[in-house]
């Protein structure tokens, strides 16, 4: 483990969200001279960030924490085109409305996590779209785009990768590294922003960056990633039966978040405690201890504090009470998840497979069978063996629901409206 002289680089390097530096020891000494600014870049291609961008909103909490000022830059103008890096095909062109909604959507965690203000660490909100939409294209192939080598983007992997496959990347596509490396020259020159984080699959779009400011004979810029973190079984880090881990709570609700962590493996339950909780390293050092049956309780303080950080202390504690609750009484907790049918489909019967399927417990009814005949489906904690069940208002329990439960961990409430 690399000691540094700066707080920031050493809280990092501790709870293992160092992939690659630029210029680590130029870093390093500019981090102990006095407060840096730095910043992260997050494209609205979706109504919510995902888990993969925890990683990084992280980074701009401890930055902050360590008496830095962090900004969090909305990519308005590179959403117009989409980032190419690691992708088999093209993005989706989104138009400027959907641009706008999603990053309404997107800014929600970051108000949980940094705190905003006009002191000089307070957080910053900006968008790229300020000065990219405003760009005259030829003055801007003239002024900037003489520095990008097109030989050298394309040695990138991010690009190399996609070609070296015969999948198209188009001229749209390519330019979006160099907006990229614009972004963080014009918001050095207004904000004196010298460093740029993000994932380690951001490294040639940053690296970018660094090389335009000094070929345009600007100040010296610094790059920062983070690990891509998978699981110790060698999966993709964020990925359920319902789809990606979301950070919003209207896409994927806090107990459906807990859960998460809490099914984390035994042997990734240090090191996720490290990245996604605010918990002292001594006390993860105990918790990275304990074995057999105790390890489940370190699950649930990762599941608890994980979830206290995305969405609040209470929303975290009454997702916790709702799993025991439901796991050690055997009770229907009324925060679990909840889907609405409407009383004329229940009255009318209602296929149990298809229900399993809309509630997102399962992904195709050939999924349900299969479910069914290992005995993995229950309807209000009775195993279903028949996969023609259908369910009425004879099976709704005392609260005016059905629970809908896929294994011992897994369980949604449909309510009839």
């Amino acid at each position: 483990m690399t000691a540094y002289k700066s707080d920031f680089l050493n809280v990092l390097e501790q709870r293992g969200l160092i992939h690659q530096i630029s210029d680590p020891a130029a870093l390093d000494d500019a981090c102990t001279k006095g407060p840096i600014t730095a910043y992260v870049g997050y494209d609205a291609t979706a109504t919510s960030l995902h888990i993969g961008n925890l990683i990084s909103v992280t980074m701009l909490y401890w930055l902050q924490q360590t008496g830095h000022r962090p900004i969090t830059l909305m990519g308005g103008g590179t959403s117009m085109v989409g980032d190419p890096s690691f992708r088999d095909e093209q993005r989706k062109l989104l138009d400027e409305a959907t641009i706008a909604s999603n990053i309404e959507g997107i800014k929600k965690i970051f108000g949980r996590i940094l705190r905003y203000g006009e002191g000089a660490t307070d957080a910053l909100m900006i968008n790229n779209a300020e000065w990219l939409l405003k760009l005259n294209y030829v003055s801007f192939l003239r002024d900037v785009g003489r520095y990008f080598s097109v030989n050298r983007m394309l040695s990138f992997d991010s690009v190399k990768l996609r070609l070296d496959r015969e999948q198209s990347l188009s001229f749209l596509e390519f330019n979006y590294m160099i907006m990229q490396g614009y972004d963080f020259v014009e918001i050095n020159r207004r904000y004196g922003c010298i460093l740029q984080m993000g994932g380690s699959d951001q490294w040639g779009n940053i690296i970018n960056g660094v090389d335009l400011s000094h070929r345009m004979g600007g100040p010296q810029l610094y790059a920062l990633t983070t690990p891509l973190l998978t699981t110790s079984s060698g999966a993709k880090m964020g990925k359920t039966a319902k789809g990606a881990v979301w950070l919003n709570g209207d896409v994927f609700s806090p107990y459906d978040f807990w859960q998460y962590f809490r099914n984390t493996e035994d042997a990734d339950v240090g090191r996720f405690l490290k990245v996604f909780t605010r918990l002292p390293l001594n006390e993860i050092a105990r918790l990275e201890k304990l074995g057999g049956a105790e390890i489940n309780e370190a699950k649930k303080i990762l599941a608890t504090e994980a979830t206290a950080v995305v969405h609040g202390r209470v929303a975290a504690d009454e997702a916790a009470e709702t799993a025991r609750r439901t796991f050690e009484e055997g009770a229907i907790a009324q925060n679990l998840p909840t889907l609405e049918i409407s009383r004329g489909e229940l009255e009318s019967g209602a296929s149990v497979l298809a229900l399993f399927v809309k509630a997102g417990l399962v992904a195709s009814n050939g999924e349900a069978r299969r479910q069914i005949k290992g005995g993995g489906i229950r309807v209000n904690d009775t195993p279903v063996t028949d996969d023609k069940m259908l369910l009425t208002p004879d099976v709704l329990t005392p609260e005016g629901v059905i629970k809908l439960s896929l294994g011992k961990k897994r369980h949604v409430l449909l309510k009839p409206v």
